[in-house]
């Protein structure tokens, strides 16, 4: 089919495309088979400058516009992204390459939902004003933080788009906002959306390798607050930035989940959840469910089932219906993901299913790795400790419901993780002992708006998809208001 894309893509600033100050390109690739999809603007220091003026000038206004307001533009947002749905599915698809059931699926409404949730939220939200005493009130209110710079990541370039604009807009905040290289294109189409619903200079959308246009946004002395996704190495220099400003940063990095599977869990459920928990998205998820553990007294007959429905999964073009593996978004991870696999033959283990790269069946141009299920593996091991961002679990086996939570929390990140079974105080107890940002029970990978979303230790610091983002994208003012009419009575007034 047509995606309709455009050969070259600018810079969105003020609600123009312009392209960049250099005239650099840099070309976005399928990488299914490696079709050149489009030209992008590699933006310089000058237009990140030039994006952070729009947005300053533009937050004087869209500071002062009602709740209602800016809550009918979300609406609007919302309304847009729903009426091109499959537009924009087909272009995250091509251009990041996970399967279009889940782009058709998941991607794309979940963003428009993002947009409703926080405009709802946002007609709920109130200031207080309380008396302290008989003639002393205090008022609260949220006022916008300022310009916010924000980069989002690229294995779920539009979804995490949405998670971050439609907190700042019904903060009332303004943003300059940078979509990964790697999948640029289904942001810089929302682009075409925005311009044509938000005034001018509100979003503005810079594009570019992050070691430049990336490093020019940490730089700018512009910049209210920063907000990034992405691997912990690159959130420590983020944090960095930010902290040499005084600013604040919403960081959600990596990490190494621990999903837990006790030997009464609903066995369907169970090896449902394993799968989900590492094979969505290619298991390019930074909660992913990567460390798998299994109870002794089921490890042998669940890895057995696991590994031949790992096996049987559908591997292929991810624009097909039936596809429900796709293609890593781009060679680099193809690389490492099969790093990792030598690694995990080195250190001992054991390749139960998967661990090399698919070619048959038209996928020879294509970034394909088959769904790799690694047995024998300890808690110590690399491919137990480091984030591999791939489809490859590990299997790791335990005995007492003790001794997993300690394992599982043996481990510098700290972002999702899972718990199967069918005792209701079992599943509270892990859940509360392990050490993570969310927990699921009896599930993996669900991301409702409402739910707040982020990691401890190593994982991050904020939570998103939540109202409390709010509070993240606003100062709080107290102002006090004397209520008596006479003076402080500390100064001799007699004249």
């Amino acid at each position: 089919m047509s995606l309709n894309l455009k050969e070259t893509y600018g810079l969105l600033i003020n609600n123009e495309w312009v392209p960049a100050s250099d005239g650099t390109l840099f070309e976005a690739h399928n990488p299914a088979n490696g079709e050149l999809l489009a030209k992008c603007a590699e933006a310089t220091k000058e237009d990140v400058d030039r994006a952070v003026d729009a947005a300053t000038e533009a937050f004087k206004t869209w500071k002062h516009t009602s709740k209602i307001e800016r809550a009918n533009y979300l609406l609007a947002i919302a309304d847009a992204i729903d009426a091109h749905l499959e537009h924009f599915a087909q272009v995250e698809t091509h251009d990041n390459g996970k399967p279009i059931r889940e782009t058709r699926g998941l991607d794309i409404p979940f963003a428009s939902d993002h947009f409703r949730y926080f405009a709802g939220v946002l007609r709920a939200e109130e200031g207080s004003a309380t008396m302290l005493d008989d003639n002393t009130m205090a008022l609260i209110v949220h006022d916008p933080i300022g310009v916010v710079g924000q980069v989002v990541p690229w294995n779920f370039p539009f979804l995490m788009a949405a998670w971050k604009l439609a907190p700042a807009l019904a903060s009332g905040c303004t943003v300059v906002i940078k979509p990964s290289s790697h999948t640029s294109l289904s942001l810089l189409e929302l682009g075409d959306v925005l311009k044509n619903i938000l005034p001018p200079g509100v979003v503005n959308i810079i594009t570019g390798k992050g070691s430049q246009s990336g490093q020019f946004i940490l730089d700018h002395p512009g910049f209210s607050k920063l907000a990034f996704t992405g691997s912990t190495e690159v959130g420590l220099d983020v944090y960095k930035a930010a902290s040499q400003r005084l600013i604040p940063a919403t960081l959600e990095l990596g990490g190494k989940s621990a999903n837990i599977f006790f030997e009464d869990a609903n066995w369907e459920q169970a090896l449902d959840g394993a799968m989900l928990g590492i094979l969505f998205n290619q298991g390019q998820v930074c909660c992913a469910g990567s460390r798998i553990f299994v109870q002794d007294t089921i490890y042998d007959k669940f890895v057995a089932e696991l590994s031949t429905l790992f096996n049987n999964v559908k591997v292929g073009l991810p624009w097909n219906d039936d596809t429900q593996l796709g293609s890593a978004s781009y060679e680099g991870q193809v690389r490492k993901v099969l790093e990792y696999v030598e690694i995990a033959k080195q250190e001992g283990a054991t390749i139960a299913a998967g661990g090399v790269r698919v070619t048959e069946d038209g996928l020879d141009k294509g970034c394909f790795v088959r769904p790799t299920l690694i047995t024998n593996v300890t808690n110590d091991m690399r491919v137990a400790r480091e984030e591999i961002f791939g489809p490859v679990a590990v299997v790791i086996k335990f005995h007492s419901e003790e001794e997993v939570i300690e394992m599982a929390n043996d481990s510098q990140y700290g972002l999702g993780g899972g718990v199967f079974t069918q005792n209701i105080n079992r599943a509270i107890r892990v859940a509360r002992a392990v050490e993570t940002g969310r927990m699921w029970v009896n599930t993996y990978n669900s991301i409702p708006a409402g739910a707040p979303f982020g990691g401890v230790k190593q994982s991050g610091i904020g939570r998103e998809t939540h109202k409390v983002m709010l509070e993240h994208y606003t100062q709080m003012k107290s102002i006090i208001i004397n209520l008596n009419d006479q003076p402080s009575g500390l100064y001799d007034l007699d004249r």
